[in-house]
């Protein structure tokens, strides 16, 4: 048996570095790499009227779903009917991540492979089934999987369980700004010893339990039309659309990527910062002071200066006082007009999957020097003036910096870098 690896230490290594070898996609727009990215770049949106159930009695209609997910194609029943529909597509989505990776968990150190996730909300669908069967039926007709599909961890659980990964392993529940700081969680099992992390997330909100829940923070786009919804930074801002899926990101320490022969490294981890408005429950700081300290704290770390930046990838909250507040924090971090975008547009926010789902549209478009669009931001807001991209654009792309903000306050941002 594999034990504990004595290397492992509490103290951090700053010469094992972390890059990014695998990226599995499942989300609204494609199942997959190569099909999602094609979906990103046409500018074309994936929200539209919930189907997963009924939602005329609710006043939120539009949601961006992922089409066409059979969990049974990834797998096994006997795991399907424990576990909930946000598990099924991360675990859908690890095995598209070690595939691209072309890593095989099997016969590896245990002790060296980790996972940390990002989840916003648990098992949702999977709970609102059982609180049914709870006040329809009886306590006695309450499965037992209910005590774990719902929970937060469920998902790093069922991972590492599957794969066999027991080194250092977690979940980040920070809403939207989750998914950033899980991957530097797993930089940091980098440089303490772990070679190899899971990470990134998923999140399934779309549900009425789910939705109901949603609705207390008052920041979900009441509109009907597409078009007329998720509309971030522009002056008909009127909210956000929740979306369900993500991303999973493969983190590797540098050395055992070239000893294995990875065939990809699209970016390395450079540098993370996070801050908290500790402001109001539900409302935004509106200056974006604490957003600026992230950016600051993101690009010292990293070693990278402001002018070296090639594109943001936006937040992007669609609520007009957040979205002030991010335009005003980047203005004051990059004194020149960087190129700003937000493909979350197209998808609906994923909460704890849109990070991670930004992460994967960044390392692809280092990979193939184009930034993907932002849509539905005609006319910038007073306040709100960034240079948007807004179709599809060539050029270099070697350095990034990504923004994710969670309610309650939370603000986190995260330097990557094309590998020299």
């Amino acid at each position: 048996m594999a034990q504990k690896p004595e290397s492992f230490t509490s103290i951090p290594d700053p010469d094992r570095r972390a890059v990014i070898t695998g990226i599995g996609v499942v989300a609204p727009g494609g199942i997959g790499n190569d099909t999602w990215w094609s979906y990103a770049k046409s500018g074309q949106s994936a929200i539209r009227r919930i189907s997963r159930f009924d939602p005329s009695q609710y006043p939120v209609q539009l949601a961006g779903e992922v089409d066409g997910f059979d969990a049974g194609d990834y797998i096994d029943q006997r795991l399907i009917v424990q576990t909930d529909h946000w598990t099924h597509m991360a675990l859908a989505a690890t095995q598209l991540a070690l595939d691209d990776a072309k890593y095989d968990p099997e016969g590896k150190d245990p002790y060296r492979m980790s996972v940390i996730t990002a989840s916003g909300s648990g098992g949702n669908e999977f709970g609102q089934k059982e609180i049914e069967n709870l006040w329809g039926k009886g306590p006695i007709f309450v499965g037992a999987y209910q005590s774990i599909a719902w929970f937060y961890a469920a998902t790093t659980g069922q991972i590492a369980i599957k794969y066999g990964m027991k080194g250092p392993c977690g979940v980040i529940c920070q809403e939207g700004a989750g998914g950033l700081e899980a991957l530097w969680h797993s930089r940091r099992n980098i440089q303490r010893g772990v070679d190899f992390v899971v990470s990134g997330g998923t999140e399934a909100p779309i549900g009425p339990y789910a939705l109901t829940c949603q609705l207390t923070n008052g920041r979900l786009s009441l509109e009907d039309e597409p078009d007329d919804a998720y509309r971030p930074f522009d002056e008909r801002a009127n909210g956000y659309v929740i979306g369900e899926g993500g991303a999973i990101v493969i983190v590797e320490e540098a050395g055992h990527a070239k000893k294995r022969t990875a065939p990809q490294v699209y970016a390395e981890i450079l540098g993370y910062g996070a801050t908290n408005d500790a402001f109001d429950p539900k409302r935004v700081n509106g200056d974006g002071s604490q957003l600026v300290r992230a950016m600051k704290m993101a690009l010292e770390r990293a070693g990278v200066a402001a002018g070296d930046v090639d594109v943001v990838f936006a937040d992007a909250a669609g609520v007009p006082e957040a979205d002030r507040a991010e335009a005003a924090a980047i203005n004051e971090v990059f004194d020149r007009d960087v190129p700003v975008t937000a493909p979350k547009t197209m998808t609906g926010r994923l909460y704890g999957g849109g990070a991670p789902l930004d992460v994967a549209a960044a390392v692809f478009a280092m990979r193939d020097g184009v930034l993907p669009p932002t849509i539905n931001v005609d006319s910038p807001a007073e306040g709100c003036a960034l240079n948007f991209v807004t179709k599809a654009q060539e050029g270099p792309v070697d350095t990034v910096l990504l923004n994710a903000r969670g309610f309650g306050g939370f603000n986190s941002s995260i330097v990557l870098r094309k590998p020299q």
